[in-house]
């Protein structure tokens, strides 16, 4: 049946509201723990509001109890990020911006889950996005209006249900994805770190302590610490520039004119907006060169494991470089960079050795620095990043390093790849099940069968 979303609203006060909270509070009036308060920003693409939040006292949350939205609770911008939405967590309470408006469901007839993977879908979105003003910053003259006259095709609750369980389900296995694939990412660079920057298994010999490390491995390690330029370094290691381990660097290059953003099709062409860790990527901003000019590109090709940087662009004066990862067909099998972004190889240092060389502080430091000096278009040349120095353990170290931490890339690569394929699979369902073009036979069954 056919509803629109004031008749599916709970019969409570405020079920449909604008958080009159936010741009009238001061940044005084936020504590370090409290009420969370959800803004904008933290309306994004997972199904729960994340990112950094803010707080306020229990007693001023009381004060804006219409602006208080509990699990269940579908929140949405009315002003930004138009057509855009988000599901309280279960057993949460928040407190809603003045950006945003909120729809508590009444839970009889529709499934809060169901609703939320309706906004997701293209016509959701199309509905949330119709009045929205393009002028200056998006936003909707009538917001609520315009919420409460969207209509939407309910199936039976159970069917709801099992849809947005099955969805559900997908979306979690892919956030689980990511959390192992942040965790390898963590791995990797504490290894990293406690190696070949804070020099945990020298010190520990220096001190005649045991270095945790197996007897093969640790014996790579120095037992003594000498003064540099830099401060203490491990007795045969070196402060050396990039430029004298062999780098390769190249960059690439678009079209005349820019990049045709009307083409759905071709060779993938990555810029820095895409430059992310080891199996993630976004690929929503995925833009596109013609085979043709690929194939008259003499560098810029991505190769198996190359690093990428990001070389030039912010504001004058703010350099923020990005570092990423790129192998086992991840992702995608042939693509290039442009213009913005660096490759960099180094068969003397091994790739995932390289990797965690440039995104680590001590040379990111030498790099923003560098990129921040400009005073018109802050960025990098080949000869300020090979020019940039590390402590240069020995080559044996660094050989142990690329074999331990390897397969850990390899997974990312895996899990990014698995990622994309559920994304996929999503995103090709949910417009089927929520138009009811694909329906679930025996959804009392399926629901007893998923314990639900």
């Amino acid at each position: 049946m056919r509803y629109t979303v004031d008749e599916i609203a709970a019969d409570i006060p405020s079920s449909i509201a604008i958080g009159p909270f936010g741009s009238r509070m001061k940044s005084d009036s936020y504590v370090s723990e409290g009420v969370p308060v959800v803004r904008g920003n933290n309306i994004v693409d997972g199904q729960h509001p994340e990112g950094e939040f803010v707080y306020v006292t229990e007693e001023k949350a009381l004060e804006l109890k219409s602006s208080m939205v509990v699990g269940g609770d579908l929140v949405f911008p009315h002003r930004g990020a138009i057509g855009k939405v988000s599901l309280i967590p279960q057993d949460a309470t928040m407190i809603l911006s003045s950006s945003l408006m909120k729809l508590t469901p009444n839970k009889d007839k529709c499934s809060s889950s169901f609703l939320f993977y309706f906004f997701r879908s293209k016509r959701g979105a199309y509905e949330l996005l119709k009045n929205a003003s393009t002028v200056g910053t998006p936003g909707i003259g009538q917001p609520l209006t315009s919420l409460k006259q969207i209509e939407i095709d309910l199936p039976p609750i159970k069917e709801q249900k099992a849809i947005a369980h099955i969805l559900g389900t997908l979306d979690e296995k892919i956030k689980l994805n990511q959390k192992m694939n942040q965790s390898l990412e963590e791995i990797a660079k504490a290894i990293f770190r406690s190696w070949f920057m804070d020099f945990d298994p020298v010190r520990a010999k220096v001190e005649g302590r045991p270095t945790g490390l197996p007897p093969e491995i640790s014996d790579l390690f120095p037992d003594e610490l000498i003064d540099s330029e830099i401060g203490e370094i491990p007795k045969g290691w070196e402060v050396t520039p990039l430029q004298e381990c062999v780098i390769e660097i190249e960059s690439g290059r678009r079209p005349k004119g820019g990049i045709d953003k009307s083409l759905q099709q071709g060779i993938p062409s990555v810029g820095a907006e895409s430059i992310a860790p080891a199996g993630e990527f976004d690929f929503s901003k995925v833009k596109y060169v013609s085979a043709e000019f690929a194939e008259k590109m003499k560098k810029g090709r991505v190769q198996n494991f190359d690093v990428a940087l990001y070389k030039d662009g912010g504001k004058p004066g703010q350099f923020i470089p990005r570092v990423g990862i790129y192998g086992d067909g991840f992702p995608f099998d042939h693509f290039y960079v442009n213009e913005h972004v660096f490759l960099l190889r180094s068969e003397q240092l091994g790739q995932p050795f390289l990797y965690r060389l440039v995104s680590s502080p001590a040379l990111l430091y030498q790099l923003i620095a560098k990129g921040s000096a400009k005073a018109a278009q802050p960025g990098l040349n080949q000869t300020e990043v090979v020019e940039s120095t590390f402590v240069c353990p020995n080559e044996d170290a660094i050989t142990v390093f690329n074999s331990k931490t390897r397969p850990l890339l390899e997974r990312q690569f895996l899990l990014g790849k698995e990622n994309e394929i559920l994304s996929d699979l999503r995103d090709t369902l949910l417009p089927k099940l929520i138009s009811g073009e694909l329906r679930i036979p025996d959804t009392e069954k399926f629901l007893e069968e998923a314990g639900i």
